[in-house]
């Protein structure tokens, strides 16, 4: 445990950041949250990979046993807007902590359900913590390293979405077809066992400060340059997810490939989306600004370029591999610029961007299946392309960010 992340959480309210923040940064602490992230990400989307096996057994359709992930995401949107009211005064460790043994329980009782009702119960659970999780990230992350540093420390985090999202279908469907799909789930709630161990002896005390009444989104929209900031935010995830909703028709129909080489192509997104969060944390102690533009701009001319050049199956790989390196900042990118633009408001904003991201996931596959339904393929190759290269010239030329380092000032409470 840091004891100067302790005696800067302690240190009274006239202390500023530059004379109340971490003298050393806290990176065993960071890595514990990383190994958190991926926790949470692994548990959102094991139903995806279990899908067929969870319904027959019980007694459901493939259709009803996919809400365990609904469920979870919009649980998630609400609570990322709620538990930063809702745990204000309470210790930020002890609250991190809950998080993770909510992700057990979860993950435990849903290995134990007997019914699809009592399953996505307890996915509500998975979805608290989730969104409680994403709300809380950059905040704490400013109690855990110097200003400076919040960046990197945000890549790392976040570098477990990447991780995750990588190794959840495989898993559930590996320990699913061998042991059942319990059996994942029994793996992930171990996986919880390890990442609670690991944060109760990392984690240091992080104790409130006074005050600072949380502000309504409403609020904080209401800030110089937040609202357009929140519209450059939505954009990019919406483009996105519009194109990711539909990569598997995008590498089948321009590929003509194998199941063996979608799956390889797949593999290769998921690690170039890890290089490009740890990426995001290196541009981002450069230029904030530079990163937030050129990440959506590079996954549009990813998009148009599988959409226009006359690429095979290698020229198909690099691109994916591009776009999955591009957009593992973007999520990275966005919280540090919360960050920024609302230090005083860090928990509040950020589930502001949690509900964001989650509302733009679902518009993003909405806008995907609109279009692809009127044009194929070709039609979200299009709109992704030309929805993520919007979100970029509005961030160039609207989105104010600002030039200080992630540094509070005496304002700066969660």
């Amino acid at each position: 445990m840091s004891n100067d992340v302790a005696d800067a959480a302690d240190a009274p309210d006239s202390v500023a950041w530059s004379s109340g923040e971490p003298s050393s940064s806290a990176w065993v602490a960071v890595f514990s949250l990383a190994m958190g992230v991926f926790g949470l990400l692994t548990a959102e989307y094991l139903p995806a990979s279990l899908l067929t096996p969870m319904a027959a057994d019980l007694g459901v359709s493939e259709a009803l046993a996919g809400q365990a992930v609904t469920v979870t995401a919009v649980v998630a949107l609400f609570a990322g807007l709620l538990v930063p009211r809702l745990t204000r005064s309470i210790d930020r460790r002890l609250v991190l902590l809950s998080f993770t043994g909510l992700m057990i329980l979860s993950n435990a009782l849903v290995a134990l359900s007997s019914s699809m009702g009592l399953l996505l119960v307890m996915r509500v659970l998975l979805g608290i913590a989730l969104g409680g999780f994403w709300s809380m990230a950059a905040a704490v992350a400013m109690r855990l390293v110097p200003p400076q540093r919040v960046p990197r420390a945000l890549s790392i985090i976040f570098s477990g979405i990447a991780v995750g999202t990588v190794v959840s279908v495989p898993l559930g469907s590996y320990l699913g077809g061998l042991l059942g799909w319990r059996s994942a789930f029994w793996a992930a709630t171990a996986v919880g066992g390890l990442t609670f161990a690991f944060q109760w002896f990392t984690l240091p005390r992080m104790a409130p400060r006074k005050a600072a009444v949380p502000e309504s989104v409403v609020g904080l929209l209401r800030r110089p340059g937040v609202a357009v900031g929140m519209l450059g935010c939505v954009l990019a995830h919406t483009g996105q997810y519009s194109l990711f909703t539909y990569i598997r028709p995008t590498l089948e129909s321009l590929g003509q490939m194998s199941a063996d080489g979608l799956a390889l192509i797949l593999l290769g997104f998921g690690v170039a989306n890890f290089v490009g969060t740890l990426l995001a944390g290196w541009l981002m102690e450069r230029s904030l600004k530079v990163t937030l533009v050129i990440m959506p701009a590079l996954v549009g001319a990813a998009a148009l370029g599988m959409l226009l050049l006359p690429v095979g199956v290698g020229g198909l790989s690099v691109l994916v591999a591009l776009w999955g390196l591009a957009f593992g900042g973007v999520p990275v990118a966005w919280s540090s610029w919360v960050a920024r633009a609302m230090p005083d408001q860090a928990e509040s904003a950020g589930g502001m961007v949690v509900a964001a991201v989650q509302s733009s996931i679902a518009a993003g596959a909405a806008l995907g299946g609109l279009v692809f339904g009127f044009g194929g393929i070709v039609a979200v190759l299009t709109v992704a392309a030309a929805v993520m290269l919007i979100a970029s010239l509005l961030i160039a030329f609207r989105v104010r960010v600002s030039s200080a380092t992630l540094s509070a000032g005496p304002a700066f409470h969660i």
